[in-house]
C-alpha cells in the first residue's frame, strides 16, 4: 500500500506521461476534490497550462455535459475524469465526453470514475512494468482466439466467441496520443462476438450499482445468455431490489441494453483482494463482462447502448481455445511462470 502522492505521481508522469507546455484538464467533484486537487498540484508544477472543473458547479447530478468542457477537451492534450458516476450521468454526461475525447486525436485521457483514497495508494501503486509485461502476455493468448470459456465453482459457466473483425485491447496504464484508458489499469478487452452459457456476477456490478451494493459474494446475479443477449426470464439474485433494478437497466434502456458488450481479462496482478469497487475490481486478475455498449471507438464493433453495466466474477478458471491460461484465478500459462 503506497501513499495518494505516489498514486498521484504514477498518474501524471508514468501514465500520462505529462510534459511542460501542455495543455491539461482536470474533471472532478465535490466528493473527489482531495484527489482532483492533489493532480492539479503536481500538475501545475510541470505546466501552468491547467483548467479544473467541478461537476456540481455546473448544477445538481446528474448534469448534462457542458460547453465548456466539450471546448477544453477539444484543445487539451491531457484529459483526467477523477469523480464519482452519478446515477443517470453515463447518459447525460460520460458517453458525451467520451465521444469528445475519442474525436481528439492528440488527446491522452485518463478515466478515473469511482477513484477513492483507496485506490490511489493500491491500484495506482502497482508496478506498471509488471502489468504490462502480464498484459502482454494475456494479449498473446487471446488476440486469434475463436472461443473462450469461463468456469467458476459458483456455477458460472459460459462460452464466448470472438471475431477477427473486432480488435482486442491492452490497458495497461501506458497511455499514448489519441487514447484513453481506465486509472488504476490492467486489463485486456474487447467485444466477443456473442456469448452463451450462465453468467455468475459475485464480485460487483459497475455504473451506480457498486456504491450502491458492494459486495454480490451472497447474493450473486446469475443470468443465461443466449446468441449473446441476457434471457431476461433467466435473471436471479437474492437481493430483490438489486435484482429488479438490474433487469429494468439492461432490459429496459434500449434494444442493445440486454446485449455482452464487453469480454474482459484483468491483469493486475499487484491486487491481492476485491475491494468492491469497480474502477479497481475490474483490474483484479480474472474476468468481467460488461452489458451495453462494446466501445465502438476501441473495439471497432457496428452497434452501440446508453448502457455499461460491468460484471466481476470471482476465482474465474479460463480456457482459451480450450488451453487453460487460469485456474481459479490463478494465471498459469507457462510463460507468465
Amino acid at each position: 500500500m503506497g501513499t495518494i502522492e505516489q498514486g498521484v505521481k504514477q498518474a501524471v508522469e508514468n501514465c500520462l506521461k505529462v510534459k511542460a507546455g501542455e495543455r491539461v484538464i482536470i474533471i472532478t467533484d465535490e466528493e473527489t476534490i482531495e484527489i482532483g486537487s492533489a493532480l492539479k498540484t503536481v500538475i501545475e508544477k510541470i505546466t501552468g497550462k491547467i483548467q479544473f472543473f467541478v461537476m456540481e458547479d455546473f448544477g445538481q447530478r446528474p448534469i448534462d455535459y457542458p460547453q465548456a468542457i466539450d471546448d477544453a477537451i477539444k484543445a487539451a492534450d491531457v484529459s483526467i475524469y477523477a469523480a464519482q458516476g452519478a446515477e443517470g450521468e453515463l447518459q447525460t454526461f460520460r458517453r458525451h465526453m467520451i465521444k469528445a475525447v475519442e474525436a481528439n486525436t492528440k488527446l491522452r485521457h485518463a478515466h478515473m470514475i469511482g477513484i477513492t483514497p483507496q485506490i490511489m495508494k493500491d491500484g495506482m501503486c502497482g508496478d506498471y512494468k509488471e502489468i504490462q509485461r502480464i498484459s502482454k502476455l494475456v494479449y498473446e493468448k487471446v488476440r486469434n482466439a475463436k472461443k473462450i470459456q469461463v468456469v467458476t465453482e459458483k456455477g458460472n459457466n459460459f462460452v464466448a466467441e470472438f471475431s477477427p473483425e473486432l480488435k482486442w485491447n491492452i490497458s495497461d496504464g501506458n497511455i499514448g496520443p489519441g487514447h484513453w484508458n481506465n486509472l488504476p489499469d490492467g486489463e485486456v478487452f474487447t467485444s466477443p462476438l456473442t456469448v452463451n452459457g450462465k453468467v455468475v456476477i459475485d464480485g460487483c456490478l459497475g455504473d451506480f450499482f457498486a456504491e450502491r451494493y458492494g459486495s454480490l459474494e451472497n447474493t450473486p446475479m446469475v443470468i443465461e445468455v443466449s446468441d449473446g443477449r441476457a434471457i431476461k426470464e433467466s435473471v436471479r439474485c437474492d437481493n430483490e431490489q438489486l435484482q429488479q433494478e438490474f433487469s429494468k437497466y439492461i432490459f429496459e434502456t434500449d434494444e442493445n441494453s440486454n446485449r455482452v458488450g464487453e469480454f474482459a481479462i484483468g491483469t493486475n496482478t499487484g491486487l491481492t483482494e476485491l475491494i468492491y469497487n469497480l474502477l479497481q475490481d475490474e483490474k483484479f486478475p480474472g474476468v468481467h463482462i460488461a452489458f451495453g455498449s462494446p466501445l465502438p471507438g476501441k473495439t471497432g464493433a457496428k452497434w452501440d447502448s446508453k448502457v455499461h453495466v460491468d460484471g466481476v466474477i470471482k476465482n474465474t478458471s479460463i480456457y482459451v481455445d480450450d488451453e487453460m491460461i487460469m485456474n481459479k484465478g490463478e494465471f498459469c500459462f507457462e510463460e507468465f511462470v
